[in-house]
Parts: C-alpha cells; sequence; structure tokens
C-alpha cells in the first residue's frame, strides 16, 4: 500500500466537524445547515478552511448549501463533493438527504485551492514556496483523461494526493471555493498542515500475477499465451466457472503497482465475458504485457486490512488525530461491511473518537491513482 505521509507540525491547528441528516422524503438542506454550523460551535467564527460533503438527495441544492455556509461562517474557502453517501462523523448517511462539514482554523498561507488546469498558475507561484506535499481532491467520474489529470496533477505539483470521484444518482458537483463542474479540484496543503494517509484494499487477490499477451482497447485476447476466459476459469476455481453469471460484482481484475514493496495493486471492474471467442472486456485499457491478477471481493479480507491501515496510522501518531477525511468505495460502507455504519465504526474502534467525515466514491484517489474498493484515510495531526 502506499507508505504514509509524516509531517512535523508546526501551528496549533483547529478542528470541529458536525453532521444533520433528515427524512428520505424531506430534503431540507436549509435546516441542515444550519443544524450544521451550530454544530461547529466557536470554529464557526474562526476557521479559515472548510469542507462539505453531501448526499445526492441535496447534489442540486449544492450551490445554495455553498452560499449558506460562506455567509454564516468565517470560512471563504469551502471544499467537497457529493456521494450516495457520506462519512457523518461516527455515521454513514445512506438514502436520505445528509450534510458533513469539518471547519479547520488553518494559517491562510498553508493551503490553496485548486480547480481545474487554468487555475494551476497561480497555485504553482505559491507552491514554489511553499512546498506542498499534500492535496485533497475530488473529481467527476465522467470527465474525460481522468487518470491522466490527476497523475499531471500529482506530478506538476510534486504533491501525494487523497480523495475521491463524486457519486450521485443525479448532479456530480465539487466544491472549490464555488460549485464547479467537471475535472479535479480540491485544495494543496504546504507542510505545517501535519498529515498522514493510508490506503486499504476491499478485495484480495485469487490467483497468480499473469501477463497479458494478446488484447486491443478494453478486450483481452490472451493471457500467458494462453485464452483469457481459460486462464479466467482456471483463477476462480471451478464452481464458479461453471456458473460465470455469479462472478459480475464480485470477482475484479487487478494491475500490481510497478515497484510496490507492498504488493498494491488498483482494481478494475469485469466488462463483460465473450465465452464463444474466450476473451474477456475490463474497466480499463488492456495494455500488452501488464501485469494482471484476479481478485474477488471479500468482507474479512477488507476488515484485516481496514485493520492493518489504521494500525498502521496509529503507530505513527504522537496522540489522537486532530481530525480525519475517509474516502471510501460505494460498493464497501453497508455493501460490504453491513449495516450500522459498520465501516465507519472500525475506525471509531481502532483510533478513537476526533472528528470525521468524508464520502462514499465512485473511485478513490491515493497518491497519483485512481483505485476502485478501497479506503482512503488521511488524518490531520
Amino acid at each position: 500500500m502506499p507508505t504514509a505521509l509524516d509531517q512535523p507540525v508546526k501551528f496549533a491547528s483547529r478542528f470541529a466537524s458536525a453532521s444533520a441528516s433528515g427524512a428520505p422524503d424531506n430534503a431540507d438542506w436549509g435546516r441542515l445547515a444550519f443544524d450544521c454550523v451550530q454544530g461547529l460551535g466557536d470554529l464557526a467564527a474562526e476557521a479559515t478552511l472548510g469542507f462539505v460533503y453531501v448526499t445526492d438527495a441535496l447534489a442540486g441544492d449544492l450551490p445554495e448549501i455553498v452560499a449558506f455556509l460562506k455567509r454564516t461562517t468565517s470560512v471563504a474557502d469551502w471544499i467537497g463533493s457529493v456521494g450516495i453517501g457520506i462519512v457523518a462523523e461516527g455515521q454513514e448517511c445512506f438514502d436520505r438527504p445528509g450534510m458533513a462539514v469539518l471547519a479547520a482554523a488553518l494559517p491562510r498561507d498553508a493551503f490553496r485551492l485548486v480547480s481545474g488546469p487554468d487555475a494551476l498558475a497561480p497555485v504553482r507561484d505559491w507552491a514554489g514556496g511553499a512546498h506542498p506535499v499534500l492535496g485533497v481532491v475530488h473529481a467527476d467520474p465522467r470527465a474525460p483523461q481522468l487518470i491522466e489529470n490527476v497523475e499531471a496533477l500529482a506530478r506538476d505539483l510534486s504533491v501525494f494526493l487523497v480523495g475521491g470521484l463524486a457519486s450521485s444518482r443525479g448532479d456530480m458537483g465539487q466544491v472549490a471555493g464555488k460549485v464547479v463542474q467537471g475535472g479535479v479540484s480540491g485544495v494543496m496543503f504546504a507542510p505545517e498542515v501535519g498529515v498522514i494517509a493510508g490506503l486499504s484494499q476491499g478485495c484480495s487477490p485469487i490467483g497468480p500475477v499473469r501477463r497479458i499477451t494478446a488484447g486491443k482497447q478494453n478486450v483481452v485476447f490472451e493471457i500467458d499465451d494462453r485464452p483469457a476466459l481459460d486462464v479466467f476459469k482456471e483463477d476462480i476455481g471451478e464452481i464458479l466457472a461453471r456458473r460465470l453469471e455469479r462472478v459480475g460484482g464480485y470477482i475484479h481484475v487487478a494491475f500490481p503497482v510497478a515497484g510496490s514493496d507492498t504488493g498494491d495493486y488498483v482494481v478494475r471492474n469485469l466488462m463483460g465475458i465473450d465465452p464463444q471467442r474466450g476473451w474477456i472486456a475490463i474497466g480499463d485499457e488492456a495494455r500488452v504485457g501488464a501485469s494482471l491478477m484476479f481478485v474477488r471481493r471479500d468482507r474479512d479480507a477488507a476488515e484485516r486490512d481496514l485493520v492493518r491501515m489504521l494500525s498502521g496510522l496509529k503507530r505513527r501518531l504522537a496522540g489522537p488525530p486532530r481530525a480525519g477525511l475517509y474516502f471510501s468505495c460505494i460498493a464497501r460502507g453497508p455493501n460490504l461491511f453491513g449495516p450500522d455504519s459498520a465501516e465507519v465504526r472500525i475506525v471509531r474502534r481502532e483510533l478513537g473518537e476526533f472528528p470525521l467525515v468524508g464520502m462514499f466514491c465512485n473511485g478513490e484517489i491515493c497518491n497519483d491513482r485512481l483505485y476502485g474498493y478501497t479506503g482512503v484515510l488521511a488524518l490531520f495531526v
């Protein structure tokens, strides 16, 4: 997994979080926003940076929500996005109107907002003196060349990125000072903002690492010089191989990360199977020569890896986290860990109580890569 970032804290940053939710048939954003501002307490009048996450029931109201938060707090710079589910402090909020906010009192020179390629020029000027080390970003999953844009942002600013892609049954707005559409947006932090970050996988390998030996676009023709479907059936086992209709949403493709000393890999969906030709279609380019393996969604393995990641972060903490941002896949949460906010409760159990917000994503960003079925946690320390 990616190595966590440790940065020295050079000032006493302050954080506060708040959340509110309503009945499924009552999307009163005004009441929820008011309750969130009240929940921030005194920090609402002192904070300089804010994060806001809303469920997609409120996606169309996001411009009004951001305007309200600016009017009723001291924060001009808000960052955030929309999720089918959100992390609302110690709870997971799905299938109802919900909002979660995190306010931070940071020196104004310790961060800068980024919104699209045209906004990079002023950020580069700041970065030349501030030397940012970490960025929190959100993106539109429909944006063209999304993976390339994430890679370019991390490379151009020399930062480690954490974040996720909006997930919504409606608008997929992002917040970067104002509501924006498409591309990648977020905030970059100078080294003075102490952060550690980690990633947890939600799938476990079921076969050896193999190699694509023939393919085109997103279709794999051959693996290890054999028909791709023959190799796939061999790796998933005889029982599943006889019932291929059962593999959808359970079996996926993974690409090992070159040079990783922790066995890191990025997961992509299995898009289709052609039994006549022996081909498989995947949710990425079928690059000839690329390493590939098959993985399965696995609740027990996902929980073990989440605890592993949290334990690793805990060893790096000198005390309780000041705050956290959690980006988890929409296929995780209640769909993998079960009901009653089980995934977030594991985070609380391992790290204790602290301000924590975030969202359930259409893909997760860690370092310069786009992942799937993962959980990405950034802790302010």
